[in-house]
C-alpha cells in the first residue's frame, strides 16, 4: 500500500524521535509499503528552518531529496490540479502546507501518516 508522510512524520522517522507512533513506525518499516514525502514538506521544511523553527534541521534543509532517497522513500511532486484542490476547500484551516497534503491525500487516494487533527477535518484517511 501507498502513504503519504506529514511532514512532522518525515522528520520524526529521520531523527528516530519518540513521539512517531508504533502504527506510522511500522508502515514505514514494511517493505511492501511505499512511502511518499510530499514536495510540500520540503518546502514547509525549508520555510521553517530559514524562519529559526528548525534550526537543527540545517542539513536536512541542505539536501531534503537526497534523505527522502536514503530513507527508501519517494517524492510526491505537486500537480495543478493537487493545488487548485488545496486552494479551493472551504475549510477554514489556514495551513497552506496541511492544505497541500491533504490536497494530495484525496487527489492520489493515498491515506496520511499524521497526528495532526487537522487534516482530519479535510475528509481524508489518516493513520497514526
Amino acid at each position: 500500500m501507498t502513504f503519504l508522510l506529514d511532514t512532522h512524520a518525515f522528520l520524526w522517522w529521520l531523527f528516530n524521535d519518540r513521539r512517531l507512533s508504533e502504527t506510522a513506525r511500522g508502515l514505514i518499516l514494511d517493505p511492501e509499503n511505499e512511502i511518499l514525502v510530499s514536495s510540500a514538506s520540503a518546502w514547509e521544511i525549508s520555510t521553517k528552518h530559514r524562519l529559526g523553527k528548525l534550526p537543527s534541521a540545517t542539513v536536512l534543509a541542505q539536501d531534503i531529496a537526497g534523505w527522502v532517497l536514503r530513507a527508501g522513500f519517494r517524492e510526491l511532486a505537486v500537480t495543478i490540479p493537487q493545488a487548485q484542490r488545496a486552494g479551493g476547500w472551504p475549510q477554514p484551516h489556514r495551513d497552506p502546507f496541511d492544505r497541500m497534503l491533504a490536497a494530495q491525500s484525496a487527489t492520489e487516494g493515498i491515506p496520511v501518516i499524521t497526528d495532526d487533527a487537522a487534516i482530519r477535518t479535510f475528509g481524508v484517511r489518516v493513520v497514526w
